[in-house]
C-alpha cells in the first residue's frame, strides 16, 4: 500500500464520517428506531452501486478515484458496526416489529439500492 492510497482513503475516510456524523444529527428521533444508521447505509449502498457501475464503463478504471469514494468516503459514510449495535439494542428492548423491519430494511433496502444504482449506470 502506498503513501499515496493511504491519503486519498483517510481523506475520504474523514469526508465520509462527517457526512454519517451530521446524518445522525439530522435524522435524530425520538422513537429509538435507527433511521439515521438505516438511511445512510442504503443511501451508501446506493451510491456504491451507482459508482461501481461508472467504474465498470471506464476502459482504465482510476485506482485513486475507487479508493477516495468507495473506500474512503462510503467506507466512512456507512457503518455496519452500527448498524449490529442498533440491532441489539432493538432486541434488548424486545422491540421484534421494529428490529425484523430495520433488519429487512437494511439487509434488502441496501443490497437492492445497490443493484438499482449498479444497474443505472451500467444501462446508460
Amino acid at each position: 500500500m502506498s503513501g499515496q492510497a493511504i491519503i486519498w482513503v483517510a481523506f475520504g475516510g474523514a469526508l465520509g464520517a462527517v457526512a454519517r456524523y451530521a446524518t445522525g444529527l439530522l435524522l435524530k428521533t425520538t422513537s429509538g428506531f435507527p433511521w439515521a444508521t438505516l438511511s445512510v447505509n442504503i443511501f451508501g449502498s446506493l451510491l456504491m452501486g451507482v459508482m461501481i457501475g461508472w467504474l465498470s464503463r471506464q476502459s482504465t478504471p482510476n485506482e485513486a478515484l475507487r479508493l477516495f469514494l468507495a473506500v474512503g468516503i462510503l467506507g466512512g459514510f456507512t457503518t455496519f458496526s452500527t448498524f449490529s449495535m442498533d440491532l441489539f439494542q432493538l432486541i434488548e428492548k424486545r422491540d421484534m416489529a421494529a428490529m425484523a423491519l430495520y433488519l429487512g430494511g437494511s439487509l434488502f433496502g441496501g443490497v437492492a439500492a445497490f443493484i438499482l444504482g449498479f444497474m443505472a449506470l451500467r444501462a446508460g
